[in-house]
């Protein structure tokens, strides 16, 4: 039984987000000082989040990848991935991460079967990248990528949001970087998700400028059959070697998008730019949803959780299995033809991407 929204768009990959909490402040996502993390009694533990991907992966969903904030900040990742990776179905498992946490993890996670890594990686300037993240732990960023590297966790990617005056004279090198040491680089245009909505798409670095500084240094061909994956590809100096860009803005893949979100509160969004949400915390702990549920829950709480992951609550009602199906679809049947950045009724979601997951 597949999960097929009203423009006939089949959806097999569902994005987890384990935490809100994360362990930089990037410009692009953060004010310096945070944002108000969700109650730590919101949050799902790990057998609600293996039980909604459960029936998730019954209707249909092939991959799971695992978001946050930072997915490593959760003490029991392993035993996370572990399980997801043990559901019927075998769903492939990836992570998105800022690599910090990977020292120390990679094996085992790769033990518990984590296919690949995602890692965020903007800058090779250890200056701007403590201006860009506030935290100075570039050495570490690069540290945690040679640990996925030698973990076997491949094809290990790169992403970096290209932002003007800030790392667009990068592209070349991060490229470089990347192509020498066999990982696959990403570049993915600002997206107005910000927790300080101060993104401006006039100053936004478009998919044609990123693809005109890789053009002076490097032959580009284009990759056909891009299917549903959110970045077009270009092999480099004939290949194998390959380049991203994600233009979410100014090229936009709505039309082939077969993902959807839970957020690490509950909370079941059909794209990343919904002003809607579909409440499965409340199903999976037997109570009626909160008035508002379905109609756009930002991130009101204040209280501060900590690492640790969220307590075990009461037992699930026995016939929960159905309702999150219906949830599953009702959250689907909202979904709209594309994320209308450009059309001037636009509203930037009142979640930061930080509480939404990637």
């Amino acid at each position: 039984m597949s999960l097929v929204d009203r423009f006939g768009r089949e959806h097999r990959d569902l994005r987890i987000s384990l935490t809100d909490r994360c362990s930089l402040r990037c410009t692009y996502c953060m004010p310096a000082d945070g944002v108000p993390w969700l109650a730590r009694s919101t949050m799902l533990s790990t057998d609600e989040i293996v039980h909604v991907a459960r029936v998730g992966v019954s209707l249909g969903i092939t991959e799971i990848r695992l978001t946050g904030g930072e997915p490593l900040l959760r003490v029991d990742i392993v035993d996370v991935v572990r399980r997801l990776t043990a559901l019927p179905g075998s769903p492939e498992v990836s992570l998105t991460t800022n690599a910090l946490r990977l020292p120390g993890l990679a094996s085992s996670l790769k033990d518990a079967g984590l296919s690949r890594v995602n890692i965020s990686l903007d800058t090779l300037d250890r200056q701007k990248f403590l201006q860009l993240t506030r935290r100075d732990k570039l050495v570490e960023t690069l540290a945690g990528i040679a640990a996925a590297d030698a973990a076997g966790l491949h094809p290990v990617k790169i992403n970096a949001v290209a932002m003007r005056g800030v790392n667009d004279d990068e592209v070349v090198t991060l490229t470089r970087f990347a192509v020498e040491r066999g990982y696959q680089m990403r570049f993915i245009e600002q997206m107005p998700l910000d927790a300080g909505h101060t993104w401006d798409r006039a100053e936004m670095v478009t998919q044609a400028e990123i693809l005109a500084s890789l053009r002076s240094a490097f032959t580009l061909t284009e990759v056909p059959s891009r299917g549903a994956a959110p970045a077009e590809l270009w092999t480099i100096d004939g290949g194998p070697a390959t380049v991203g860009v994600i233009a979410s803005v100014t090229a936009p893949f709505c039309g082939a998008c077969d993902r959807l979100r839970l957020t690490a509160d509950g909370q079941l969004r059909a794209c990343l730019f919904s002003q809607t949400e579909t409440d499965v915390r409340s199903l999976l702990r037997g109570s009626p949803p909160p008035d508002g549920a379905e109609i756009g829950v930002g991130p009101a709480q204040a209280m501060r959780i900590g690492t640790q992951a969220a307590p075990r609550p009461a037992p699930v009602p026995a016939d929960v299995d159905a309702a999150l199906a219906e949830a599953f679809r009702r959250c689907l049947a909202g979904k709209k033809a594309g994320h209308d950045i450009d059309d001037p009724s636009f509203l930037q979601p009142d979640r930061p991407m930080s509480a939404i997951g990637g």
